[in-house]
């Protein structure tokens, strides 16, 4: 067999076997809740559990987090300088490795003094174990639309 076909034939079974099922996509978005839910009781210990030692993070306002440390801090520290209550609303989960995971969602900050916020975000999984720890994070706001063509 040639050494192209060997290596075409490998990629075919990995992306074959790169395909969990509806489990392991129920256990992504459940650790989005719980991800939601220890930012809104304000506990450090819970956040920091469900991310990677090096997990990183952009936020919405540009800045870079990067580590759990960083990432546990600025997050308390934004979800009380903020308040509010923030949903995620997680659309697409996609898995293109069997221990990797993309979700897809909206992200919606509604606060008294600030109104209704709408984002986008994006979460990066990896699966240590019988577990999926958030690796990355990347919360957007949508662009303006184009102005329409004269």
């Amino acid at each position: 067999m040639r050494i192209g076909t060997a290596v075409a034939l490998g990629l075919m079974l990995a992306f074959q076997t790169a395909r969990p099922g509806g489990s392991d996509e129920s256990a992504v978005k459940d650790v989005v809740a719980q991800y939601l839910a220890a930012r809104e009781h304000r506990d450090a210990a819970a956040v920091g559990a469900l991310l990677t030692d090096d997990a990183d993070q952009l936020t919405s306002s540009g800045e870079w987090r990067r580590g759990r440390d960083a990432i546990v801090r600025g997050t308390l520290q934004s979800s009380e300088r903020t308040g509010g209550t923030r949903t995620i609303t997680i659309e697409t989960v996609r898995f293109p490795m069997r221990n990797v995971a993309i979700a897809d969602g909206r992200y919606e900050l509604t606060s008294a003094q600030d109104g209704r916020r709408a984002m986008w975000t994006s979460f990066l999984f990896v699966r240590s174990g019988d577990h999926w720890r958030i690796s990355a994070i990347r919360n957007m706001l949508p662009a303006a639309a184009p102005a329409p063509a004269k």
